[in-house]
């Protein structure tokens, strides 16, 4: 919540938890709205009546204040419903189009649903506590640790990527020793509390390079680093002013962080009113991606390895990457190759490393060799700079939006993909050294450059054809404008106004769409206790019967249940992680050292 006025903000915990407690208790004020005495009162009665329309039930905690908002005003929720009524419900709509030419995966997810609904009739839950090497840092596909030392070979980074278990844990992670709330945005892109992230490794190793510093009880960023000597903002503006068609925060508006570290490019490109996505590696240093969330700002834990990123082909308008020292030329290029396919055309390539301003015999040589790789992959030489006041270089490259210098090249090195390697797909696939042809076709996605932002939030993309079907059964460009709507409205009187949640205390937040889903549902909510932050919210939006059994979970670890919605056989629930572990302890023989 960028900009967000301190006088907006709670300041302490006590007052934001009553302001929480007492915004959960508005009711929607319609006359079919029941509200249930007891947990499952309403549910109950539907049952022994045989009536299974139930038009609208719901549940908030019990408060003799319950009809007035924290300012003591009578609450009002009739501008808007919770739950979309009718045709509009994206959920129905959804799993109505199974046969659509935008498959869902409803009919993949059918048969599972089926399955967790008829084994998740037991209604008792055992937690017990993950005895694991990693402790609270323990991430079940990065280690698993069996896997690892079984690997043939460490060679191109296997052992930092993901080596997911057979069986996902349905067991709890340990809290960090005395974890604090995170200090709220703008103020914890600078400073963040050194118990919810308490390690020191990074600060030794890096002090140096001015990444990070333990002072005190908190680990703070200067945001400088060996790149950023004078803040990473000026770094930013001098790419801007040698490149001035990059227009961050025009025509550059997403973009992807390479090897980000502590993150402070992508935290400070927020101000540029870009999005950055950055990634590193898990490694020696922690996951250094837990500093970059901890202090507000998107970030995954990824290495470019020997698979594809998870990330479709032609979506990021720049790649960047500072002081990194990816070998790029190396095996055919396979690394940039993958850069080159998640690059939209036009799209440029920030690198700022050593090779780009220093003349050690490496460098030179490095240097030349990425000369020779990108022009083979017909990448232009736009500009190679070198800032004045921090002594850093900059080269960046622009990627072709034809493919008329890849049909003249003299060789065909690197290759060109086959026609059927999808450049989109990208789960759990192998790098590939090539390249996949640019789109020329003006309807195919990639083949254009996107509206200026803010512009292209709300257009429909051009490569979205009414032959098309989308989710809703509409054709595609009328499909995209309702679902924009439909979310524009329900954000606005469902999630900003309706269930009670304080979002200027909110800044990290994962979007999940459980149609897609297909994992046993208790393991998956082991896996959203284990990254959501105590105190951390989870809000559903999903057929009754999985928000049902997601209620009984969330009460069985002791969750705190704000509210629960439900209409025509769909439901909301919100619920709110608590500090609470199991006792009894489970070994994950995989993740022990």
């Amino acid at each position: 919540m960028e900009g967000t006025k301190a006088d907006d903000i709670e300041g302490n915990e006590a007052g934001q938890r009553d302001s929480e407690e007492n915004s959960t208790e508005k009711k929607p004020d319609t006359d079919e709205t029941e509200t249930k005495s007891d947990e499952n009162a309403g549910e109950d009665k539907d049952r022994e009546t045989g009536n299974d329309q139930i038009d609208e039930k719901v549940d908030q905690k019990d408060d003799k204040e319950s009809d007035k908002s924290s300012d003591g005003q009578p609450n009002n929720q009739s501008s808007g419903e919770l739950l979309p009524s009718g045709a509009q419900s994206e959920l129905s709509n959804e799993t109505s189009t199974q046969s659509s030419s935008w498959s869902t995966q409803a009919a993949e997810s059918k048969n599972e649903k089926e399955i967790q609904q008829s084994s998740n009739q037991q209604k008792g839950y055992n937690w017990k506590l993950c005895n694991v090497t990693a402790g609270p840092d323990y991430i079940p596909c990065l280690d698993n640790l069996q896997a690892i030392r079984s690997l043939r070979s460490t060679k191109h980074y296997e052992h930092r990527e993901r080596h997911c278990p057979e069986e996902p844990p349905t067991c709890l992670v340990q809290l960090p020793e005395g974890y604090k709330r995170p200090i709220e945005w703008p103020t914890s892109r600078e400073k963040i509390w050194y118990h919810n992230v308490p390690h020191t490794q990074l600060a030794q190793y890096k002090g140096h390079q001015n990444w990070v510093k333990v002072t005190g009880e908190f680990l703070t960023f200067p945001g400088g680093g060996t790149q950023f000597q004078h803040g990473a903002l000026h770094y930013i503006d001098f790419v801007n002013e040698s490149v001035p068609d990059i227009a961050w925060g025009k025509r550059t508006r997403v973009i992807l962080d390479v090897g980000c570290g502590v993150a402070s490019f992508g935290g400070y490109l927020f101000d540029r009113d870009v999005l950055a996505m950055s990634f590193a590696p898990k490694d020696e240093h922690e996951a250094q991606i837990q500093f970059a969330l901890e202090r507000g700002i998107p970030a995954i834990s990824a290495v470019m390895g020997t698979k594809r990123l998870p990330f479709p082909g032609r979506v990021f308008d720049a790649v960047h990457c500072a002081r990194c020292r990816v070998p790029w030329h190396i095996e055919g290029g396979k690394l940039l190759l993958e850069l080159n396919r998640v690059l939209r055309p036009g799209g440029f390539f920030v690198w700022s490393a050593t090779p780009v301003y220093q003349k050690l015999d490496e460098d030179v040589e490095i240097w030349q060799a990425m000369n020779e790789l990108t022009k083979a992959m017909c990448w232009e030489l736009v500009s190679v700079n070198k800032d004045a006041l921090n002594g850093v270089g900059v080269a960046t490259y622009r990627k072709p939006t034809s493919n008329d210098c890849y049909e003249k090249r003299s060789k065909q090195e690197p290759p060109l993909c086959k026609a059927s390697d999808d450049p989109n797909a990208a789960w759990n696939l192998p790098l590939q050294a090539c390249m996949h042809k640019v789109p020329v076709d003006s309807l195919e996605r990639g083949s254009q450059w996107p509206e200026q932002w803010p512009a292209r939030l709300d257009k429909t993309p051009y490569w979205m054809l009414s032959s098309q079907v989308g989710v809703y059964g509409k054709p595609a460009p009328e499909d995209f404008t309702a679902d924009y709507e439909h979310w524009k409205r329900v954000v606005s009187n469902s999630y900003l106004n309706g269930i009670g949640l304080n979002w200027s205390s909110v800044r990290n937040a994962m979007d999940m769409r459980s149609v897609y889903g297909g994992c046993n549902l208790v393991a998956v909510f082991a896996e959203v206790d284990r990254i959501l932050r105590p105190e951390g919210k989870l809000i559903v939006r999903d057929k009754i019967e999985i928000i049902n059994e997601l209620e009984n979970m969330a009460r069985s670890m002791h969750w705190e249940v704000s509210m629960t919605y439900s209409k025509d056989k769909e439901g909301l629930l919100c619920v709110q992680k608590s500090t609470w572990r199991p006792k009894e302890s489970e070994t994950i023989t995989y993740a022990i050292a």
